[in-house]
C-alpha cells in the first residue's frame, strides 16, 4: 500500500516526465530567466534534456537589482547553459507611468525582445516560468505572454510552486528554497511615476536588509516613506529600540523622509489591494 509520501513522489515524477517531454518537443528553446525558483528549474531541464540548443535569456533593466542579475549570471555558468543578457537602459512611457496593468506593457516589451533574440538565433519557441499557482494572484504579464506566444511548460505539466520547489531541491538546484522576488518597480504604487533614482532607492534599502540577513523582505516606497515588509517571523527584530534605529537611520540616508515598519509582516502582491475592482 502506497503511503501519502509515495503517491507525492510518484505525482511528481510523472509530472516531471511530461515537463521533459514538453521540453524535447520543442527541438530548441529560449528561456525568459529572471533567476527566480521557476526559470531556474526550466533552464536546469532544459539544458539537460536540449544541450547547445537551449538558451537563457534575462532582460537587465533599471527594475531588476544588480544581485539578482549576479545570481542568475552564476546560476546559468554552473548548469552550463548559454546565457544572454539583453539591456534594457531606459524605462518606457507606458510602463513608467505605473498604470494597475503596468506589468502587461512592461512584458510586452521585453518578451519583444527576447522573441527577437530567439528568431535571430533559428529558435520558434520561447518559454517562460509561470506555474498554476500564478493564476492565484493578478498578473497582467501573463497576458502579454499569451498575446505573443510565449510558452508555459511549467504550467502545461501541471507543476505548483510546492511542487517546483521539491524538484529543485530533488536535483540540488541552490535556487530551490530562494524567495519570491518581483521587479523592482512592484514596489510602487499604481499610479505614481517609476524612474530610475526611485528604483535604485528601493535597491539600497533592500540589499541592507539583505546584508544585516533577512530573507523575506520588500521595501515598498510610498512617495518619500519606506515601508519594510518582512517575513512574519523575522519581524521580532524590530523590537529592540537600537535595531529599529540603526534602520530608521540607513534608510533615511538612502532618501527616504520617513520609515515604517508594515505589521502584519510580508504579504506577495499586498500593492493590488487597492486596485479598481
Amino acid at each position: 500500500m502506497l503511503t501519502g509520501n509515495n503517491d507525492l513522489h510518484t505525482v511528481l515524477a510523472k509530472k516531471e516526465e511530461q515537463l521533459r517531454s514538453l521540453i524535447r518537443s520543442y527541438g530548441s528553446l529560449v528561456i525568459a530567466f529572471s533567476g527566480g525558483v521557476d526559470s531556474s528549474l526550466l533552464c536546469a531541464v532544459a539544458v539537460a534534456e536540449l544541450q547547445d540548443k537551449a538558451l537563457a535569456v534575462t532582460v537587465d533593466s533599471p527594475m531588476l537589482p544588480r544581485s539578482e542579475l549576479a545570481a542568475a549570471i552564476r546560476f546559468a555558468a554552473m548548469i552550463n547553459i548559454r546565457h544572454h543578457i539583453v539591456t534594457e537602459p531606459d524605462i518606457e512611457a507606458n510602463v513608467a507611468s505605473n498604470p494597475e496593468n503596468r506589468c502587461y506593457h512592461c512584458k510586452k516589451i521585453e518578451f519583444g525582445g527576447i522573441l527577437q533574440l530567439a528568431e535571430s538565433c533559428g529558435i520558434k519557441t520561447v518559454a517562460d516560468g509561470e506555474n498554476l499557482d500564478d493564476g492565484n494572484d493578478y498578473r497582467p504579464g501573463s497576458e502579454a505572454a499569451r498575446e505573443l506566444g510565449i510558452t508555459s511548460p511549467l504550467r502545461e505539466a501541471g507543476f505548483t510552486k510546492k511542487e517546483i520547489r521539491t524538484l529543485s531541491r530533488q536535483l540540488d538546484l541552490p535556487t530551490w528554497d530562494k524567495p519570491p522576488f518581483a521587479c523592482l518597480a512592484s514596489r510602487i504604487p499604481y499610479g505614481e511615476t517609476i524612474d530610475i533614482a526611485k528604483l535604485q532607492q528601493i535597491e539600497q534599502a533592500e540589499e541592507y536588509l539583505r546584508q544585516l540577513g533577512f530573507r523575506q523582505f520588500r521595501v515598498r516606497n510610498h512617495q518619500n516613506i519606506a515601508r519594510i515588509e518582512v517575513a512574519r517571523e523575522e519581524r521580532s527584530r524590530f523590537f529592540d529600540a537600537d535595531f529599529m534605529d540603526q534602520v530608521s537611520a540607513r534608510l533615511k540616508g538612502f532618501g527616504f523622509f520617513y520609515v515604517c515598519l508594515e505589521l502584519e509582516g510580508y504579504v506577495m502582491g499586498s500593492l493590488n489591494r487597492v486596485r479598481k475592482l
